[in-house]
């Protein structure tokens, strides 16, 4: 988000929160940022009437009607005593008065016509002149809690999307129509890929059997690209005792969201929310020398977290997280080819999306914030080495980056792969992180060529990531158009009537003993309602058999892509779906 548009983004928020205390007097205002698309602001209407998605046009015309008095951002630096005054009535903004105060910053005022409200700044000077009326409009209402916590109150969240120009909006608002015809929550039901059950609980989806056959193609894919760079299996339990992520330092960072199990001992166990502790003791289950180096382990499996069910939606946030994940142990001197292998790894396995294109990707290149050193931890020359390293990687092999710094994760850098949808939206899908701080945890130790001992450097790399949110995005990227090597069910064939049934039973099992995932539709349906059920579960082809295919030994080929019937015979049929389908 470029800095103006985030100031005129910042500025509405303020313009919403005068047209609510305009509209709601007694309403008590919280915090009101920008955010990617906009901006929104948490109201408390508890003391009175509060608005529903039918008064937002009101809002947005209060909007409009008071910018006309907004032609300058003043502000005023006040002491704490002065802020307590100026809100008294309202808990939430001494809340972060007090704060402010105790963390000894300034405490600043910022007024526009004859609204005033605690701020740090970022505005546009002149809203009237700068903000163009008809590039924003106030979208949904919601509910948020105060500060995120569900045991604080529930506050009255209003939404507002924004940009710089009318046609940027309207751009926007046609994505918008697109997303929600490409919901994979929508197309998941009628492809049936996935469900949910309220007696299992919110944020545990089910996968039907043609949403496992697409998980598992996917897994599968993966596991084969990389079994070339030396890859093998390994299986974890789904629980471990506490300890275990007490001495890898998530237990601090993951403790509230950990589910936690009781057995008829008093260990405590837990559900694990990541595998890399668990890899670590394998690799630690017997001693290595550096000729085994590297070690590289994979496997794909769920792991837990306690996630708010506000924030559960549909595959995109879940409860229980199917990873693909792999551990790398090397020593320092061999990450730059265990990088440069794992990248290869992600271009091969986007390649057979068609996501792999310069228009299609970006890389960021996650480093240090020098200016910040006691927020990293681990040698200085290891993090200069290693972050040189990646960035080798990323030049050598041509790779589309960008350095970001202080979006490194406290344990090394890494490399994070940030796809476009078809409809324009960025996704962060797979990545490679350097650590240096879990084999230090867990004392992994390897002999180096003087007898001497040495701690590995681990990589995680994750190729799809959340198996669960990667499908969600590849649902709504190809609308459920999947390309054929991803497709539950690739071919139908429909026989024209009950005499053509005996030829279309050869065509199912030559295609089925080919390897092909096909299905025969020869019930009483007539012929348009069976092309029609073809077309509505998205087949990337269907066959018909009728007394002209039977008479010349050919099948008559659709393609869901391009319409067009085909006229070909058996043979070149499986030819041309072999090679579809090694793209």
């Amino acid at each position: 988000m470029n800095q103006s548009l985030e100031h005129k983004r910042h500025t509405l928020a303020h313009l919403l929160a005068a047209a609510v205390i305009d509209k709601y007097p007694h309403a008590k205002l919280t915090l009101g940022p920008a955010i990617e698309t906009g901006f929104y602001y948490d109201v408390d209407f508890s003391g009175g009437d509060a608005p529903g998605d039918d008064d937002l046009k009101d809002l947005q015309k209060r909007m409009k009607k008071t910018i006309n008095k907004w032609t300058e951002f003043t502000h005023e630096i006040v002491t704490a005593d002065k802020a307590r005054e100026v809100f008294a009535d309202n808990e939430y903004k001494l809340e972060l008065v007090n704060e402010i105060d105790e963390r000894g910053e300034s405490i600043t005022l910022y007024t526009c016509g004859d609204f005033t409200d605690l701020c740090r700044g970022g505005h546009t000077e002149n809203p009237k002149e700068e903000i163009a009326m008809d590039a924003f409009r106030l979208d949904k209402i919601a509910g948020a809690y105060w500060r995120g916590d569900e045991k604080n109150t529930m506050l009255t969240r209003i939404y507002g999307i924004a940009f710089d120009t009318k046609e940027e909006l309207e751009e926007y608002n046609k994505m918008i129509l697109e997303a929600k015809a490409r919901d994979h929550r929508k197309l998941g039901k009628e492809l049936d890929l996935f469900t949910f059950s309220d007696l299992v609980g919110s944020g545990l989806p089910l996968f039907t059997p043609n949403g496992t056959l697409m998980r598992d193609l996917i897994v599968e894919k993966i596991m084969k690209i990389q079994a070339k760079y030396g890859y093998k299996k390994v299986t974890i339990p789904h629980i471990t005792k506490s300890d275990l992520y007490k001495t890898s330092g998530h237990w601090e960072k993951f403790g509230d969201e950990l589910f936690k199990v009781k057995g008829q001992s008093d260990v405590e166990f837990v559900m694990k929310p990541m595998n890399c502790p668990h890899h670590t003791q394998i690799f630690a289950s017997k001693p290595h020398s550096y000729k085994d180096l590297p070690i590289r382990y994979a496997e794909s499996t769920m792991v837990y977290r306690d996630e708010q069910a506000g924030e559960l939606m549909g595959l995109s946030r879940v409860r229980s997280i199917t990873q693909d994940d792999g551990h790398v142990f090397c020593t320092l001197d061999q990450v730059d080819q265990e990088v440069e292998n794992i990248v290869l790894v992600i271009k091969e396995f986007y390649d057979s999306l068609g996501m792999f294109s310069d228009d299609q990707f970006w890389v960021s290149l996650s480093v240090r914030n020098l200016e910040e050193p006691d927020e990293y931890l681990g040698d200085t020359r290891n993090w200069e080495k290693a972050e040189q390293m990646l960035d080798n990687v990323t030049r050598r092999l041509g790779l589309p980056s960008k350095q970001i710094a202080g979006e490194a994760a406290f344990y090394g850098p890494k490399i994070d792969f940030m796809f476009k949808d078809a409809i324009g939206r960025e996704w962060q899908l797979a990545t490679a992180q350097l650590d240096f701080v879990m084999p230090e945890r867990f004392g992994l130790e390897y002999t180096d060529n003087e007898g001497n001992k040495q701690t590995p450097v681990m990589i995680h790399r994750a190729v799809a990531g959340s198996l669960e949110r990667f499908m969600a995005v590849i649902i709504e990227h190809f609308a459920g158009n999947f390309p054929l090597w991803l497709a539950p069910q690739q071919v139908a064939i429909i026989p024209v009537s009950e005499a053509h049934n005996e030829y279309a039973s050869e065509i199912f099992k030559s295609l089925q003993e080919a390897g092909l995932r096909v299905e025969m539709n020869d019930s009483s349906e007539s012929m348009g309602k069976k092309i029609r059920q073809a077309k509505k579960m998205k087949l990337p082809y269907f066959i018909v058999i009728g007394d002209k295919e039977i008479e010349t030994k050919t099948v008559t080929l659709e393609s869901r892509d391009t319409g067009e019937p085909v006229v070909i015979s058996v043979n070149e049929l499986l030819d041309k779906l072999h090679t579809e389908m090694n793209v």
